[in-house]
């Protein structure tokens, strides 16, 4: 699977663009600011239906402009799949389309997984240094793109946990102040939450773990190859359903849920801890360690993909020679030469190195410059 082409009309800095591009390595040269995270975000866009920099809709339009239109071509199975994807902003209100072969898709949720897409940006070794929803966002939108049935359960489940937040604020101070006591009415609904939310939140801790698991597998050797084996690394996965089901976690937490006003254990709460040479990553990682880290990791998601689907993803790579050294480079360039990666699209500042890195990986490519939203 690969994009051949796409077309950008008014999608951020880019009034309008249209781009082919090798099956196999795609590179984007140009100083900062100028548009090349752009353009992997047009990509992921066409494949996930939202920008991957987490932007509302309106703020992709380019500047002064009321509407954005993308669309791509890509080849799978020997089969063309045309993509648009158009946003609108009149009088008001606002419209979003996307269609796969001309024909509109009733609800974005049948998009994700078609094309599927690993995303690295340079913000993103906050996956290791941030908060937890940041980690539980990498499992999500891996198994998101992999699995409809998770896609669905994670929407019913943050869609209940909403309603029961909303619910636990509305029960009366009085009985929040009492700490245990909560009249019958609000015992019955609070039954109808949690009998609601227990089975698609029993389902995503069951398919976390296991992706957690293969990851665990296939992540270490990538470490081992990018790092020269002089580190050793590993992560685990987090869940307070690991030690109860989620009906005794409810039930045990009922009277704290009610007087902090929120749903206070779940898979909402779940969390990966990694760790480098037996100590805390987020602590004791260089930069480089940490950028070292969630390359492997998003590499070890592609090989997941080529497991559990036959084909690579799309990989978009923003910036890859910031912040790690010359040795590291080579042995991910040489990884990334291998058969195990499909069509990848890399950014950097220095025309040059891409070229020299192009070269060296043996692959047919492309490198384009960029400026101020024009591409050559």
């Amino acid at each position: 699977m690969h994009l051949e082409k796409i077309i950008l009309t008014n999608f951020k800095n880019y009034e309008a663009q249209t781009l082919y591009f090798s099956p196999s390595l795609n590179g984007f040269a140009g100083l900062n600011g100028m548009g090349k995270t752009n353009l992997l975000d047009a990509v992921y866009y066409l494949c996930m239906c939202k920008s991957a920099m987490q932007n509302a809709d309106a703020d992709v339009v380019r500047r002064g402009e009321d509407f954005f239109r993308l669309e791509g071509v890509f080849e799978k199975e020997n089969k063309k799949e045309k993509i648009v994807a158009i946003f609108a902003s009149l009088q008001g209100k606002r419209k979003k389309l996307f269609e796969r072969n001309d024909v509109p898709y009733v609800a974005l949720a049948q998009h994700i997984g078609c094309l599927p897409v690993v995303f690295f940006a340079p913000g993103d070794t906050a996956i290791a240094t941030g908060g937890s929803e940041e980690r539980r966002r990498l499992i999500d939108v891996a198994l998101a793109q992999l699995d409809p049935t998770y896609l669905a359960c994670l929407s019913a489940y943050n869609k209940i946990l909403d309603q029961r937040n909303a619910y636990l604020k509305k029960i009366e101070d009085g009985a929040r102040s009492r700490f245990n006591d909560v009249n019958v009415a609000e015992t019955y609904l609070l039954d109808a939450y949690d009998q609601a939310i227990v089975k698609p939140g029993t389902v995503i801790f069951n398919k976390r773990r296991e992706f957690v698991e293969l990851c665990c597998e296939v992540f270490n050797p990538v470490y081992k190859i990018v790092s020269g084996a002089v580190e050793s690394v590993d992560f685990t996965y987090e869940s307070a359903l690991s030690r109860q089901s989620f009906q005794e976690i409810l039930a045990q937490n009922r009277a704290k849920d009610v007087f902090l006003h929120r749903t206070t254990e779940g898979v909402h709460r779940d969390d990966l801890i990694f760790s480098l040479n037996g100590a805390p990553l987020k602590k004791f990682g260089s930069q480089g360690q940490l950028k070292s880290f969630v390359v492997c990791l998003k590499l070890a998601i592609c090989e997941i993909f080529r497991r559990k689907t036959g084909r690579p993803p799309i990989l978009l790579i923003d910036d890859l020679f910031d912040k790690l050294d010359e040795q590291r480079v080579e042995r991910l360039l040489e990884l990334l030469s291998s058969a195990h990666y499909g069509q990848i699209f890399i950014t950097d500042t220095h025309p040059q190195r891409l070229e020299k890195m192009a070269r060296a990986m043996k692959v047919p490519y492309k490198i384009f410059l960029v400026d101020q939203g024009k591409v050559t």
